[in-house]
């Protein structure tokens, strides 16, 4: 936070010094016009006078941009020459793609290749076991069960039911 404190202290202070610089700078440059008292033959003379020093301020601002736009274009193509002298050039991003083991075994070996690779063939065999042998269902009228199982002798009963298994 004292880091944060003194930065923006320091931009502060950087903008009131360049807000100072232009100040000065325009008061240099420009002095401030006096038209009060002027006769009309002489305010035309003023404004023919500011027009020509308008047209020779942006004659320079055409010329320092062109020569700008020249100079980017010209860093450009310097820059592309570089990079094909190096012949680094910026590689595209790569997709993942799917292969199965024997395409990919064809790829490396060619036509060399003859063995499948059937990974699936190795695995051992499981038996699935029947969970409801297990289990033995109880096939009975389901609205007897419903009834003997409301109110709270139900939720007893199941409590009990749940606890004599476990051997308690």
């Amino acid at each position: 936070s004292l880091m944060l404190a003194k930065a923006k202290e320091e931009w502060d202070q950087e903008l009131v010094d360049k807000q100072a610089e232009k100040e000065r700078y325009l008061s240099e440059r420009i002095t401030p016009l006096h038209t009060s008292g002027l006769s009309l033959s002489q305010l035309q003379d003023l404004c023919r006078e500011l027009h020509a020093k308008v047209e020779i301020v942006d004659e320079e601002r055409y010329d320092i941009e062109a020569k700008c736009n020249h100079n980017t274009r010209e860093i450009k193509d310097l820059k592309l020459k570089v990079l094909d002298l190096r012949g680094k050039f910026k590689r595209p991003p790569l997709r993942r793609v799917r292969v199965s083991a024997d395409a990919m075994l064809r790829a490396l070996l060619g036509s060399k290749h003859k063995v499948s690779m059937d990974l699936r063939a190795n695995l051992k065999s499981v038996k699935k076991e029947d969970t409801e042998k297990e289990r033995p269902v109880e096939v009975g009228d389901w609205r007897k069960n419903v009834e003997a199982m409301s109110g709270m002798e139900g939720r007893k009963k199941m409590f009990d039911a749940a606890k004599s298994p476990t051997g308690q």
